[in-house]
């Protein structure tokens, strides 16, 4: 959403940049020979392990976008429970329902032990902080990207929501 909230900043981007992977796009598979890639989100299940490798591979530059790709932020709330605990309390406690700890991982991702931030995954190459960054760090990133250049974050976005 803080993406979007660049407004009409947006129109300006569109000539220059080409999305080609997006959670709102309708694209099944993640492409090969990709510029920059934005991942926001801990690394929680086995399903966003291997998509941080498939990211990494395919990518030139890897963006952390956000506190919890930073850092793990709210996600990693869940580190010093076990999973099997975290398991019960979701799927046979508060479930109406089916009662039943998935032990087959068809349908969903298997939790990982603890959420991790990306990092811990794969190399990243920049950290857009914020819980979300806001509207005006993610088009200066994005300007400076465009220009060739690694961003430099000012000290007034190196902050953690």
């Amino acid at each position: 959403m803080s993406f979007l909230d660049m407004d009409e900043r947006l129109i300006e981007l569109a000539d220059k940049i080409e999305l080609v992977y997006s959670p709102i796009a309708d694209i099944k598979e993640f492409p090969e020979n990709v510029d920059v890639t934005l991942v926001e989100g801990a690394v929680t299940n086995s399903e966003n392990e291997e998509m941080a490798h498939l990211i990494r591979k395919n990518s030139r530059l890897v963006i952390a976008f956000g506190d919890c790709a930073t850092t793990g932020n709210v996600t990693a709330m869940r580190n010093p429970f076990k999973v099997e605990d975290i398991q019960r309390r979701a799927y046979i406690e508060l479930a109406d329902k089916n009662q039943r700890i998935p032990d087959e991982y068809i349908t969903i991702a298997q939790l990982l032990k603890t959420a991790k931030p990306l990092h811990e995954i794969i190399k990243v190459d920049i950290w857009l902080h914020g819980c979300p960054p806001t509207a005006d760090q993610i088009w200066f990133a994005v300007n400076e990207l465009l220009q060739g250049r690694i961003p430099v974050l000012p000290p007034a976005y190196l902050r953690y929501g």
